[in-house]
């Protein structure tokens, strides 16, 4: 297990996080009970409870470059199962947003899926599917990824070749622009 100068601390880090999350951490004593629902954990490089601690300790670029926040499936089963009501899984995004503004994307193939599934949001006002899987095989370079399932989705109308008109796209458009402004805390 890997051990770190608790002296370095980060506090602005423990802050920022517990701000922007809106949760107190110092109140998780380590119970391990997010870990142990954690669908993902074999996956993580730290599982739950560990980035809890490393947040706890203030150990800011461990946290920032770990690969958990990437994999993560948001699926609420750690907060869920917390005792103390720590919305885990809120600090997790938090710390995944975080990493994204540092410019760590560990994950790569995550990242880009993301950030293709967010533009045509921004586009479109909702997802749309063939745009998305599409930005995301020619992104992420895994052109003939799954390409076997696109003939049955195809014959459902699960991939339609154009967007569904969407109402207020424009307003969806305008949040993105906001964001980018700096005009949502988040």
């Amino acid at each position: 297990m890997q051990t770190f100068d608790l002296t370095t601390a980060d506090q602005d880090f423990i802050a920022e996080v517990e701000s922007r999350s809106h949760q107190n951490l110092k109140t998780c004593y380590q119970c391990g009970n997010c870990t142990a629902g954690c669908p993902y954990t074999f996956a993580y490089d730290y599982s739950v409870s560990q980035i809890m601690r490393l947040i706890q300790a203030g150990q800011k670029e461990a946290v920032l470059q770990s690969r958990s926040l990437w994999l993560c499936g948001s699926c609420q089963s750690c907060t869920t199962r917390c005792p103390n009501l720590i919305d885990v899984a809120l600090v997790m995004d938090v710390c995944r947003h975080m990493a994204r503004e540092a410019g760590y994307a560990t994950e790569r193939a995550v990242k880009v899926f993301v950030d293709s599934f967010l533009k045509s949001v921004e586009r479109h006002g909702r997802a749309y599917e063939m745009g998305l899987m599409v930005a995301y095989m020619t992104r992420s370079g895994r052109i003939f990824t799954d390409v076997d399932l696109a003939p049955t989705a195809l014959m459902r109308g699960k991939l339609p070749f154009k967007p569904h008109p969407v109402q207020g796209r424009e307003q969806v458009a305008r949040i993105f622009e906001r964001f980018r402004q700096g005009g949502i805390n988040g």
